[in-house]
C-alpha cells in the first residue's frame, strides 16, 4: 500500500520501505511548490516521530544551543560552543556534514586528529555536566528520516528550500533537547537564502515551530554574500577557529561570535558580561582543548597538510572591492573540500586561504589567494573559478551588502 501523505512516506522512508526514486518526486514537489506553515510543522512532527528524543534537564545547568543555516568560512560553531561553555552554561551541539557548497561543522573537525563526532546519550550528558558542551553528530535514533533526507537532498540539487531546511534543522534541535535556541539565518551569494526577505521568512518559520514545541528561540537574520574569515575549506577553517580562540584570528569572525554569544547568554539571564573577554583570557581556549580531548582528539599533533599549494598573485595594483562568497565555496569544492556523492570522502586538507578582503590595497605581486589541494585533476578549474570571484578596482572603494547583523526575530515579531 503507497503512502498518501507527507507524513506517511517520511516514516516510511526512514524505515526503508520506500527508496529514494520513490521519494524524490514528493521532496520535487515540495522544493518547486513550497509547503504552508501548517504542513512545514506536520512533516516537523513526522520527521521527529521517526525515532527518539534527548533530554539533559538533568546536567543542572542552564543549556542553550545554537545553529547556523550554512555559509562560506562559517566555524562560528567551534569557537562559540567553547565560549558560551566558558561561562558555566551547557551547550549541547548536535552538528552535521557539508550541504551543497557549505562546509559542515562535523566535517571540520574530525580534520583534528584522532576525533570523533559519535557520542552516546549517556557520553554526551557526562560530557556536558564534565566539560559543559559537546559537538557531536546524531546518534543513529535521533531523527532517522532527517539523515536520509539530508542526503538526498545534497545529491539533488534541493537544498534552498524554506520547507525542508526548516524541518531539517528544527525536528533535530527540537529532538535533540534544546531549551534555549539562537538561530543564524544566513543570507547572501554564499548562503542557501539569496535575500534578506528569503531568510527573515526562513527565521521566522523557524522561531514559530520552536516557540510551539516549548523551544525558546530566537533568529539573527547575518550577511553571508563575502566569506566569513579567511579561511574555506576543513582543516584550514580549524586553524583559523583555533587563531579567534587565542585571541587573534580574523576581525569578521570575532565579530559575529561576540554577537552571537551575546544572544545565547542572554536567554540564559547572563548579561553583564563581554564575551570578548573569554577569548583574550584564554578561558575559551582552555574549553576548547578540554572539548576536543574528552572526544578523542589531539591538538597537539598536526592538522593535515595538502600536498600541493598554489599561490595566486595580483597582475597589477589595486583595491579588492568584492569576494563573491559563492564561487571561493566552488573553488574550496573543486579542490576536494566538499562532496558530490552521499559517503564521498572529502580532502580534509584541500581548501582556500584569502589573504585579502574587500577594502584593501593589493600591489602587483602580492599573494591574493591561496589553494591547497593533494589532487590536481581540478585545479585549472578551481583557479579559474577563484579569479572570478574577485573584483578589483582602481579607486579604494568596497560593494556594500548592508550590516552584518540584517535583522533580529523573536516570537514577537523581528526588528
Amino acid at each position: 500500500m503507497k503512502p498518501h501523505t507527507l507524513a506517511d512516506v517520511v516514516s516510511a522512508y526512514a524505515a526503508g520501505d520506500l527508496r529514494d526514486e520513490d521519494v524524490l518526486p514528493l521532496l520535487r514537489g515540495v522544493y518547486e511548490q513550497g509547503l504552508s506553515r501548517q504542513g512545514i510543522r506536520e512533516l516537523t512532527h513526522a520527521m521527529i516521530a521517526t525515532g527518539s528524543t534527548l533530554n539533559f534537564d538533568q546536567v543542572g545547568k542552564p543549556l542553550v544551543d545554537k545553529h547556523s543555516t550554512g555559509g562560506v568560512g562559517d566555524k562560528i560553531t567551534l569557537i562559540l560552543t567553547p565560549l558560551i561553555a566558558s561561562y558555566g552554561v551547557a551547550v549541547p551541539q548536535i552538528a552535521g556534514r557539508g550541504l551543497g557548497f557549505t562546509g559542515g561543522t562535523i566535517d571540520k573537525l574530525e580534520s583534528i586528529p584522532g576525533w570523533s563526532a559519535k557520542l552516546s546519550q549517556a557520553q554526551m550528558t557526562s560530557q556536558m555536566e564534565t566539560v559543559g558542551a559537546f559537538i557531536a553528530r546524531a546518534t543513529s535514533d535521533l531523527v532517522p528520516a532527517d539523515k536520509k533526507l539530508y542526503a538526498l537532498r545534497d545529491v539533488s540539487g534541493m537544498v534552498d528550500s524554506i520547507p525542508l531546511i526548516a524541518s531539517s534543522i528544527m525536528s533535530k534541535k527540537i529532538a535533540s533537547g534544546a531549551r534555549n535556541l539562537v538561530l543564524d539565518v544566513k543570507w547572501g551569494r554564499g548562503a542557501f537564502m539569496p535575500t534578506v526577505e528569503k531568510a527573515r521568512e526562513l527565521a521566522e518559520v523557524m522561531v514559530a515551530l520552536g516557540e510551539d514545541e516549548g523551544v525558546h528561540t530566537r533568529a539573527l537574520v547575518t550577511n553571508m554574500n563575502v566569506p566569513l574569515g579567511n579561511a574555506v575549506g576543513n582543516s584550514v577553517e580549524v586553524q583559523e577557529a583555533i587563531d579567534v580562540l587565542r585571541g587573534g584570528g580574523p576581525t569578521d569572525v570575532r565579530e559575529l561570535t561576540v554577537v552571537l554569544a551575546r544572544e545565547m547568554l542572554s536567554m540564559v539571564n547572563i548579561t553583564d558580561v563581554d564575551p570578548s573577554q573569554n577569548l583574550d583570557n584564554g578561558l575559551a581556549w582552555e574549553k576548547f582543548e578540554q572539548l576536543i580531548a574528552a572526544q578523542g582528539g589531539d591538538l597537539q599533533a598536526h592538522l593535515p597538510q595538502a600536498h600541493h599549494q598554489l599561490e595566486i598573485a595580483a597582475e597589477h595594483d589595486a583595491y579588492v572591492t568584492d569576494i563573491n562568497a559563492r564561487t571561493v565555496a566552488e573553488a574550496s569544492w573543486m579542490l576536494g573540500a566538499g562532496r558530490s556523492t552521499v559517503g564521498q570522502q572529502i580532502d580534509y586538507s584541500a581548501g582556500v586561504v584569502l589573504h585579502a578582503k574587500p577594502g584593501d590595497f593589493i600591489s602587483k605581486g602580492e599573494k591574493l589567494v591561496s589553494l591547497y589541494f593533494s589532487n590536481k585533476a581540478r585545479i585549472n578549474e578551481a583557479h579559474d573559478r577563484i579569479i572570478r570571484g574577485f573584483t578589483m578596482g582602481e579607486r579604494n572603494g568596497i560593494v556594500d551588502f548592508g550590516p552584518l547583523v540584517a535583522a533580529q526575530i523573536t516570537n514577537k515579531g523581528f526588528s
